[in-house]
């Protein structure tokens, strides 16, 4: 079975791939002692460990070298949080993420929202683009679709209508070639089981402090849990502890 076909199996509805989303090919290698069946990125987590903020602001070059460091550094699928691709335009973007495949990464992230902007891609704007993506790639790379329609809105406004909404821009995602849903910011067990049950993909949820656990939220039906920002900055924040501590 190769890389890629050994990724979108790990996807279950019920039984979710866990992924600790790490940030360098020190941090991969952590994770794959602990017994990780792949390996996933955070882009704000890679971004923050090489001294730049989130939202593209890290050069497309260290983000490709970043990668291929990773994938060398270890045995296991390993999937690229590629935010919005680096560019707007479909060439451009499919150009740029043919270079991420280049690096042995066997899948990525690919979000909807106007990167360094504001507001969201129009679903049929953003279908193109998924659609320019697998062209490039082919038909085993793993495209994350990812929507920001829960991370732009404050919890307590999460409602049917916004998953009415997420659930239309699954079927689009998935008609111009998306493998998985991403729904980050979305933590309402019931919802979360409605995009479940109607996305024709496997749905990913992001776990965080506060949220439901990984049994609730696997019982909701999600294939895929990942943790974004939140073990680079425990681990930051325990790089504090420890100086602070022999800094006497």
């Amino acid at each position: 079975m190769s890389r890629f076909d050994q990724f979108a199996a790990l996807h279950v509805p019920g039984t979710p791939l866990v992924l600790v989303n790490v940030w360098d090919a020190g941090s991969a290698k952590a994770v794959a002692a602990s017994g990780a069946k792949a390996i996933a990125t955070g882009s704000a987590s890679v971004a923050a460990a090489n001294g730049y903020s989130d939202a593209e602001t890290l050069p497309l070059d260290l983000a490709l070298g970043n990668a291929a460091r990773i994938v060398g550094a270890v045995d296991l699928p390993v999937s690229i949080d590629f935010e919005g691709g680096y560019a707007v335009a479909p060439d451009a973007l499919a150009s740029n993420v043919a270079l991420l495949a280049a690096t042995g990464a066997i899948g990525c992230n690919f979000e909807d929202q106007v990167v360094g902007g504001s507001g969201m891609h129009a679903p049929e704007v953003q279908a193109v683009r998924i659609a320019a993506i697998r062209a490039a790639t082919g038909p085993a790379f793993f495209i994350n679709a990812r929507t920001d329609i829960f991370l732009q809105a404050a919890p307590e406004t999460h409602d049917v209508a916004k998953v009415d909404a997420a659930i239309a821009r699954a079927h689009a995602y998935a008609a111009a070639g998306a493998s998985g849903f991403f729904v980050p910011g979305l933590a309402d067990l019931d919802l979360l089981a409605r995009v479940c049950r109607e996305s024709p993909l496997p749905v990913n949820f992001m776990a965080f402090p506060g949220a439901p656990d990984a049994a609730a939220v696997a019982a909701a039906g999600a294939a895929r849990i990942s943790h974004g920002p939140f073990p680079y900055r425990a681990a930051m924040q325990a790089v504090e502890d420890a100086a602070r501590g022999l800094l006497g």
